[in-house]
């Protein structure tokens, strides 16, 4: 059972930094709006997965399905941070990274259940989506593989002479990828501004991160390549939001790259297929009830008076309409025409 984290640093220098006694960030008061907002996003998103989840059981959803349900902290604490402009990817746990970006919420479960209405016209499912209109550069189904395309993304961020940055999401998993490691020493050498995001769950597909790892403080991994790295309580929006500012505006002064590994944990399987026996339920149950993120900014709007139970009930009723609504328009969308399956094919002649 993993411990709630605090935060750690390593210097640009790779000093171990780790090994000095941590003390968490002094987290920011953020506005009565921020928490809102927050708090309906971080909302939309778990709304949006038992939708998936559900529709997944029905045998609307084929293939793979990967879930986002208790990680919803992360990407939305991040993207409050990011601009226009800005590019970020990740791996095949996409879904909630393409809402933060704006993406409709009809168009992704549309993908997910195969129709030519989705954002891929039906033919990249639940891990292969793209959206350059809203800086999203997909979802991408070989662990670790997004690693060195954000790397790019930065090289490009970089080469146009903008102040953009590229965010570049992958898990405990991907972090043992040979070009993880290529990534970070160009990332590096060419001073890229690329924020490396490891969403550390815990357990990878399946082997906790103790059984996988020889270095489970995963900040530590750009050490070598003078990379600094920063450990973040991934279940805290506001300690999350807090480190990405640091991190972005590093960035955009052209001192990146920067590692943040934000330490989170989610309350499904790997996939869909996937009955997590290598846990605990207790250890699940410990943490949806001390560490859940979105109980964590709800009870901050609560005690500060900000909305009552009622109104939050409200809030939730319009966001479960919503996904509903998302959920009829992908059923009654049309499957994709068989001719589709001759375009957007790259032919070498």
């Amino acid at each position: 059972m993993a411990k709630k984290p605090t935060t750690r640093k390593t210097t640009k220098s790779g000093k171990p930094a780790a090994r000095r006694k941590a003390v968490k960030s002094n987290v920011p008061a953020a506005s009565d709006a921020d928490l809102i907002k927050y708090y309906k996003d971080m909302l939309m998103m778990r709304r949006f997965e038992e939708k998936a989840g559900q529709m997944y059981g029905m045998g609307l959803i084929g293939g793979f399905c990967h879930l986002y349900i208790g990680q919803e902290a992360v990407v939305t604490g991040i993207q409050a941070e990011l601009k226009d402009g800005d590019s970020i990817l990740t791996s095949y746990r996409d879904h909630a990274h393409m809402l933060a970006c704006g993406i409709d919420p009809k168009v992704i479960l549309a993908e997910l259940t195969g129709r030519e209405t989705g954002i891929s016209k039906g033919k990249g499912g639940s891990m292969h989506m793209f959206s350059v209109e809203h800086g999203f550069f997909g979802g991408h189904g070989i662990v670790g593989a997004q690693v060195p395309i954000g790397a790019g993304l930065a090289f490009a961020h970089k080469y146009r002479k903008n102040d953009n940055v590229s965010v570049t999401y992958f898990g405990d998993g991907a972090v043992n990828q040979g070009q993880v490691y290529e990534s970070f020493n160009m990332a590096r050498l060419w001073n890229l501004p690329v924020i490396f995001v490891i969403e550390n769950n815990q357990y990878a597909m399946g082997t906790s991160i103790a059984r996988s790892s020889s270095e489970v403080e995963l900040f530590r991994r750009g050490e070598s390549f003078k990379i600094e790295g920063e450990m973040i309580d991934g279940m805290d929006v506001l300690a999350v939001r807090e480190a990405a500012a640091r991190a972005v505006a590093k960035c955009r002064k052209g001192e990146g790259p920067v590692l943040l590994e934000m330490k989170t944990y989610r309350y499904r399987g790997h996939s869909m297929s996937d009955p997590a026996k290598y846990r605990s339920k207790e250890e699940v149950s410990k943490m949806r009830a001390e560490f859940d993120p979105i109980d964590q900014v709800k009870n901050r709007i609560l005690e500060g008076n900000i909305m009552s139970e009622d109104e939050l009930k409200a809030i939730d009723k319009e966001i479960k309409a919503v996904v509903s609504e998302a959920a009829d328009f992908a059923q009654i969308s049309a499957e994709p025409d068989p001719s589709e399956l001759y375009t957007d094919v790259l032919v070498a002649e």
